[in-house]
C-alpha cells in the first residue's frame, strides 16, 4: 500500500516496501497533491486525510496479476487449515481467516494501482480440485449425495478419509506446486455443485474492488485429468467437453449478472506438445462458449513455456476471445508469433515480471521489450502483467529480517512483483518513475559487480567435469551382490524414506537453539535424544535399514542450503506446496561449495546407536537446485554441477565415516522436465549427470539409494535406470500404482526398487491385508530379490499415533509375504 509523509516542505513518498526504495518529490503548495502521485499525507497528529483529483484513475494504468499467493504473508491459512482439521477450531472460524486474507491481497493490489486483479484464485487446498467441485466431479467412493459441496467432501478428495484414500495428487506442471489430479470417465454425473468463483467475485466487489475472476479453462482442466479406475486407459478426457461446458455457461452467465465485466480462463496446456484432436478441443469449447461469454471481455491466459506455432494459431482464432496472455519469461519464443500473428484489436497481456523467481525485474530491459510490443497491438491494447501466478513466489519482502542489506536490494517477492507490474506500466503511460527505475539499475549493477557471486575456483571444478560420464565401474547386479553380503538383508526388506514427525518439542528445541534461548550441548543432547527414540521404535518395529528421523532439519532442502556457501535464506519466504504444507526455498545467489561435513555428525552418531544399517541421508543436486529459487544469470546446469561437486563431497565423508548405506534424495527430479519434449534430452542427459557425479567413487559395498515422489515417471523411467542407483524407492500408491504399469509394459529394471505401499499424505492407517495387496501387485511385475517395501515418502508431516500403526502393519505385511514366498518353494 502506498503512503505518504509530510516533512519540511517535502513529500516523502514510499513504496510498498519502504525499507528497500524511498523517494521524495518537492511540493510548492498543498493543492499541488491534488494531482498524481500523491494519494494522501500523514499530518502531525498522524491523520490520515483523502485529497481531491483521480488518483485512482492515473495509478490503474494497464496492469494485470495473474495470481497471488494464499496462504499469506504469516502462513495464516496453514496455522487455519491444520487447527481446523484437527478439531480445534470451526468452519467459521477457517472462512473468516480465509475472508481476511482474500480482503488484504485484493484491497493491497487495488492500492498499488494495479487495473486487472484477480479473484477465485485462493483455494483452500487447490484450484484444480476447486474446479472438480465446481463441476461437482466427486468420485462416488466419498459418497457425496448432491447439493453444494462443504469442506467435509472437499477435504476428504483432498486428504482421504478414515475409510477411502485421497485422490492422487501430482505435480503442477514443472513447479514444486501439487495439484489433486481428477478422476474422470464417461460415467460421471456433473452438476453446478460449488459456486465459489461467483461468491468470491461478490465478496471483493462488496469491499469496492472490481475483480477479474478466473477460471481453470475446460480444456485444461480435461487434460490435467486421469481416467477414473476401471475407465479404459484409450478414454479420451476431451470427449468430455459436451458435459462440462453446460456448467461453465451457468458459473459465466451468474458471473455477469454479478456485474463482471472481464473473465480470465487459465489455459496452461497450451504450452505442451499436443496433437491436433486436443487443439481442436479449444476450437470447439471457445466456439460452444462464444454466445455466453458475449458481452464480457474474455482473457485467454497461458504460461510456463512458450506456446507453440500451431497451439499459438488456434489460441488467436478462438472466438469470442478478447485477449491473451502469455509469459514472456520462460517462453521468450512467443514473441516471435506475436510481432508476426497476434490479430489485430486484441490485448496483449504480456507477462514480463516473473512470477517463479525472486529476483527484482530488469524494469529497463523489460520496458524496452514493452515498447516494442506496442508497436505491434497498439498502445491501448498492451498490458503489463505477470509471466504467471505469484503463487510460485514468496509473499513479502517486508517481513524480511535474516536478509542483508545488499542482498535483499536483488530481490522482489509477491508484494514488490505487484508494485513493479505497475511501475511498468505507468512508464508505459508516460508517468515514468525515474527514482525508482535509477534505484532498480543500481541494484541490478551491483548483483552482476559483487564478488559474494563469483567463485573462481568453484568455476574450474565444474567446468572439469566435462568429458567423463562419472559412472560407477561396476554393474549395479554385481555391486547388488557384494553389498547382500556386507548387509545380509532378508527378502523385501524394510524401510523408511527419511523424516520421522517433526513433533511440537522438536520444533520448539530447534527454534530456541536459533535463537541462542539453550546452549549448543542442550540442543545436541536433545537431538541425541529424539534420535535414540526414533532409532529403538524402528527396532521394536523391525525395520530392516533404518534411518535417523532427521530430527535436526527443518527442510530437505534448506538444512543442506544453510551450510553451503552461495546460498542466502529468508525467515518468511514461504510458499505453498500443497494444501497447508509450505516450503521456504533457499536463495542461491552465487556458486556453490561445501565448507565443512554436513551430516556426518548425526550419521555417525545414530549408527552408534544400533547393529542394524543406518542410511545417511542426503538431498540430491537436482532437488536442491529445483527446490531453490535459482540464480538466472548462468545456465541452470552450471550450478546443478557445482552442487554435486558439493554432495560428492559429503558421500565421500560419510562412507569414510562407516556409513554403508547412503540415500541421495531425488525427489524434485521428474518436475524439472521441461514441458516441451524437444527440451527434454538436454534435462535429463545433465540432470542423472549430475546425480552419478555425486557417488561415481564410491565402493561396490556402499549401497546408493535414491527416492522420488508425486510424480508421472513412467515417460522417463529409462534416465531413472540410467542414474544407476543400487536402489530406488519411489512414489506408488497415491498414484494408484500406475508406476507398475511400466513394468507390465516389459520394462527390465535390475536395480533395488521399493515402489511406496502406502500413501503418508494422509491420515488414513492402511491394514496388513491391504499393503500385503500392493506388494503381491508388485511381485507380479517385480522379482523378488530386488523389491523393497517402504512408505510413499517422509513421514515428516505425519502423527506418531498415525505412523506407529502404519509401519507396524507395513512390516507384518512384508513378514507375511516372505513366509508365503517361502512355503511356495
Amino acid at each position: 500500500m502506498s503512503f505518504f509523509l509530510r516533512t519540511n516542505y517535502q513529500i516523502y513518498h514510499a513504496t510498498h516496501s519502504p525499507q528497500t526504495f524511498f523517494y521524495k518529490y518537492p511540493v510548492q503548495s498543498i493543492s499541488q497533491l491534488a494531482s498524481p502521485p500523491f494519494l494522501s499525507i500523514y499530518l502531525t497528529k498522524n491523520q490520515s486525510i483523502r485529497l481531491p483529483g483521480s488518483y485512482s484513475s492515473y495509478s490503474k494504468m494497464a496492469s494485470h496479476i495473474v495470481g497471488y499467493p494464499r496462504m499469506g504473508p504469516k502462513r495464516e491459512l496453514k496455522f487455519a487449515l491444520e487447527s481446523f482439521w484437527d478439531g480445534k477450531s470451526s468452519a467459521e472460524d477457517l472462512q473468516k481467516v480465509a475472508a481476511d486474507l482474500r480482503s488484504s491481497i485484493w484491497k493491497q493490489m487495488a492500492d498499488a494501482g494495479i487495473k486487472y486483479i484477480p479473484s477465485n484464485t485462493f483455494a483452500f487446498y487447490d484450484q484444480v480440485l476447486d474446479t472438480t467441485a465446481m463441476l461437482g466431479a466427486v468420485p462416488a467412493r466419498y459418497n457425496w449425495n448432491g447439493g453444494e459441496i462443504g469442506f467435509d467432501i472437499y477435504f476428504s478428495m483432498a486428504r482421504g478419509n478414515a475409510s477411502v484414500p485421497a485422490m492422487e495428487m501430482t505435480k503442477w506442471f514443472d513447479t514444486n506446486y501439487h495439484y489433486i489430479v481428477p478422476e474422470l470417465g464417461p460415467e460421471v454425473k456433473f452438476s453446478y455443485a460449488s459456486h465459489k468463483a461467483v461468491a468470491e467475485y461478490k465478496e471483493a466487489k462488496a469491499l469496492g474492488v472490481d475483480t477479474v475472476p478466473v477460471l481453470v479453462g475446460p480444456v485444461s482442466y480435461l487434460l490435467l485429468s486421469k481416467p477414473a479406475k476401471g475407465v479404459d486407459k484409450s478414454f479420451s478426457l476431451i470427449s468430455l467437453l459436451d458435459k462440462i461446458l453446460p456448467i461453465y455457461k451457468e458459473v459465466v452467465a451468474e458471473l455477469k449478472a454479478a456485474g463482471a465485466s472481464w473473465i480470465q480462463f487459465d489455459e496452461p496446456t497450451l504450452v505442451k506438445d499436443l496433437d491436433s484432436a486436443q487443439l481442436q478441443g479449444f476450437t470447439k469449447a471457445y466456439s460452444e462458449l462464444e454466445s455466453s461469454l458475449s458481452g464480457l471481455n474474455v482473457l485467454i491466459e497461458t504460461y510456463f513455456a512458450d506456446v507453440p506455432a500451431a497451439a499459438f494459431k488456434v489460441l488467436t482464432a478462438l472466438k469470442g476471445v478478447t485477449a491473451f496472455g502469455f509469459d514472456l519469461v520462460r517462453g521468450s519464443k512467443t514473441l516471435e508469433l506475436i510481432k508476426s500473428g497476434i490479430p489485430s484489436g486484441k490485448y496483449l497481456f504480456a507477462g514480463v515480471v516473473d512470477g517463479r523467481n525472486i529476483w527484482a525485474n530488469d524494469l529497463s530491459t523489460s520496458l524496452s521489450l514493452l515498447q516494442s510490443l506496442e508497436g505491434v497491438v497498439g498502445k491501448d491494447k498492451l498490458v503489463v502483467s505477470t509471466s504467471c501466478s505469484l503463487l510460485h513466489t514468496a509473499v513479502d519482502l517486508v517481513n524480511e529480517t535474516k536478509l542483508d542489506k545488499e542482498i535483499k536490494s536483488w530481490l522482489a517477492f509477491a508484494a514488490q512483483k505487484v508494485v513493479e507490474v505497475n511501475a511498468l506500466a505507468k512508464a508505459l503511460s508516460g508517468h515514468k518513475d525515474e527514482d525508482f527505475f535509477s534505484a532498480n539499475a543500481a541494484a541490478q549493477a551491483s548483483r552482476k559487480s559483487s564478488p559474494r557471486v563469483n567463485n573462481e575456483a568453484v568455476q574450474k571444478a565444474a567446468l572439469a567435469l566435462k568429458g567423463s560420464d562419472h559412472r560407477r565401474v561396476t554393474n549395479v547386479s554385481a555391486r547388488l551382490d557384494s553389498q547382500q553380503k556386507k548387509l545380509n538383508l532378508p527378502i523385501l526388506p524394510t524401510t523408511t524414506i527419511g523424516s520421522f514427525p517433526q513433533t511440537v518439542e522438536l520444533r520448539r528445541v530447534r527454534r530456541e537453539y536459533k535463537a541462542k534461548k539453550i546452549s549448543e550441548e542442550e540442543y545436541v543432547k536433545a537431538i541425541k535424544e529424539e534420535i535414540n527414540k526414533v532409532v529403538k521404535l524402528q527396532e521394536e518395529l523391525d525395520i530392516d535399514v533404518l534411518v535417523h528421523g532427521e530430527p535436526e532439519r527443518n527442510d530437505m532442502v534448506e538444512y543442506f542450503g544453510e551450510q553451503l556457501s552461495g546460498f542466502a535464506f529468508t525467515a518468511n519466504g514461504w510458499v505453498q506446496s500443497y494444501g497447508s504444507r509450505c516450503v521456504k526455498p533457499p536463495i542461491i545467489y552465487g556458486d556453490v561449495s561445501r565448507p565443512k561435513p554436513m551430516t556426518v555428525f548425526w550419521s555417525s552418531t545414530a549408527q552408534s546407536m544400533t547393529k542394524r544399517p543406518m542410511k545417511g541421508m542426503l538431498t540430491g543436486p537436482v532437488t536442491i537446485l529445483n527446490w531453490s529459487f535459482v540464480r538466472n544469470d548462468q545456465p541452470r546446469f552450471e550450478t546443478c554441477y557445482q552442487i554435486a561437486l558439493a554432495i560428492k563431497d559429503e558421500v565421500e565423508d560419510l562412507e569414510k565415516a562407516g556409513i554403508t548405506v547412503i540415500q541421495i534424495d531425488e525427489a524434485a527430479l521428474r518436475e524439472g522436465l521441461p514441458l516441451r519434449k524437444s527440451e527434454h534430452a538436454f534435462y535429463l542427459d545433465w540432470a542423472v549427470h549430475s546425480f552419478r557425479i555425486t557417488n561415481c567413487g564410491v565402493e561396490d559395498t556402499t549401497q546408493i539409494h535414491t527416492h522420488m515422489c508425486y510424480s508421472n515417471f513412467n515417460d522417463i523411467i529409462h534416465s531413472i535406470i540410467n542414474m544407476d542407483a543400487d536402489v530406488i524407492t519411489i512414489e506408488n500408491s497415491r498414484s494408484d500404482e500406475k508406476l507398475l504399469s511400466v513394468f507390465r509394459e516389459g520394462v527390465k529394471y535390475g536395480a533395488g526398487i521399493g515402489p511406496g505401499v502406502y500413501d503418508i499424505h494422509s491420515p488414513r492407517i492402511p491394514s496388513t491385508e491391504e499393503i500385503a495387496d500392493r506388494i503381491n501387485k508388485m511381485l507380479a511385475v517385480l522379482e523378488t530379490n530386488i523389491l523393497w517395501v517402504n512408505p510413499d515418502c517422509g513421514l515428516k508431516t505425519r502423527k506418531y499415533a498415525e505412523v506407529n500403526p502404519a509401519l507396524q502393519n507395513m512390516v507384518a505385511a512384508a513378514k507375511l509375504l516372505r513366509t508365503q514366498l517361502a512355503s511356495a518353494k
